[in-house]
């Protein structure tokens, strides 16, 4: 099987001054894309989870301060309206770095630009850059990440961290599918990630379309398997990175991670560097996304959960960093991470090997 039959998906595009969005709250059983013309309309697909996944969510957020600059063309206080449209996607979800990564991008670049037009021009060649570099860098992630991988083994992902959580190719699934390329998995496992589900809906459909032979199992049955030894890794993606190394990801990751140690199976995060906060010094600081109690007390709009029953929602927890063999990166690989190792990737032009701690 060769790379590009398994990487196939694209889920963010821009054509014509409109952003096109794959609808992931369709999938797998349709294939809608939904069209934005304006900056407040793309905070809330974020929000309401048209699009997920941190470094997509960060991409997204940027195409949306190009639509926020070509509203602003011909007002007089062009500025202010953009700044106004920024902050409202600033607000759409709290947990992941990446959006505000983009946003500080693009803010910079309408304040050094003297028009909307101007503005309109720099923030879209950014945003664009922003999609491409994605790709690109999870294409060198997923290589990195692959050599870790000894061949006969299976691996163990967590949410969906594909084509569909970035611009494409993915970061854990980037790994997941360099490996299956180069033949060094034989399995992949993915769970279904609820309450949204995104491992079975997700995940399970890229692996699928993508030529990937992948089970889906409930939370409830990692422990088992991988006490089974079928499992040599779990692969999971990352919202925010603290400067030590302590992860924030899809709920559910703190407690793979513990199974994982328990069982002596090893645990990666990939992320690209965008998603380190290396002004957040540990994960304590990281805010933790409470979302709505429907969310696990019904299914499809149908109450699950006996009435008068409350809902506990955190979107994402916290895995400590002593709990992570490596984070992979597209700058190089961090084996036992700490704020000392993880600060040599802040480099852009660090060697791989430095980047590195065995």
């Amino acid at each position: 099987m060769n790379r590009e039959h398994s990487d196939t998906i694209r889920p963010i595009r821009f054509h014509q001054g409109e952003l096109q969005l794959l609808d992931q709250r369709r999938l797998p059983g349709e294939n809608l894309w939904q069209r934005y013309r304006d900056a407040p309309a793309v905070a809330a697909a974020i929000r309401d989870m048209v699009v997920r996944g941190a470094p997509a969510i960060g991409i997204t957020a940027g195409f949306g301060v190009v639509l926020a600059c070509q509203r602003a063309i011909g007002q007089d206080d062009w500025r202010a309206s953009i700044a106004a449209d920024i902050e409202t996607l600033r607000a759409a979800r709290p947990t992941a770095v990446n959006l505000f990564w983009a946003l500080d991008r693009m803010q910079a670049l309408v304040d050094a630009s003297p028009s909307a037009e101007a503005a309109v021009a720099a923030t879209q060649v950014e945003a664009e850059w922003m999609l491409e570099s994605d790709i690109a860098g999870n294409r060198r992630l997923g290589a990195l990440g692959a050599r870790l991988i000894e061949p006969g083994q299976g691996v163990l992902t967590h949410c969906n961290t594909g084509s569909l959580a970035t611009g494409g190719y993915g970061t854990a699934l980037g790994v997941i599918r360099a490996a299956w390329d180069a033949g060094r998995i034989e399995e992949v496992f993915a769970d279904e990630t609820r309450p949204w589900l995104q491992g079975s809906r997700l995940t399970a459909w890229e692996l699928v379309h993508d030529g990937i032979p992948v089970q889906v199992l409930c939370e409830g049955a990692a422990a088992s398997l991988l006490r089974s030894g079928r499992v040599g890794w779990v692969i999971v993606g990352a919202d925010r990175i603290a400067a030590n190394g302590d992860t924030a990801n899809k709920i559910g990751t703190y407690g793979l991670a513990l199974l994982a140690r328990a069982h002596g199976v090893r645990f990666m995060v990939a992320a690209p560097v965008a998603t380190i906060d290396f002004e957040m010094p540990d994960g304590t600081g990281i805010p933790i996304e409470q979302r709505g109690e429907d969310e696990v007390l019904a299914l499809a709009g149908q109450r699950v959960a006996a009435e008068g029953a409350r809902g506990y929602n955190p979107a994402f927890d916290v895995t400590p960093a002593e709990l992570i063999d490596a984070i992979v990166t597209e700058r190089g690989v961090v084996e036992a991470p700490t704020a000392e190792r993880l600060a040599a990737l802040r480099e852009p032009t660090a060697p791989e090997t430095l980047a590195s701690a065995h």
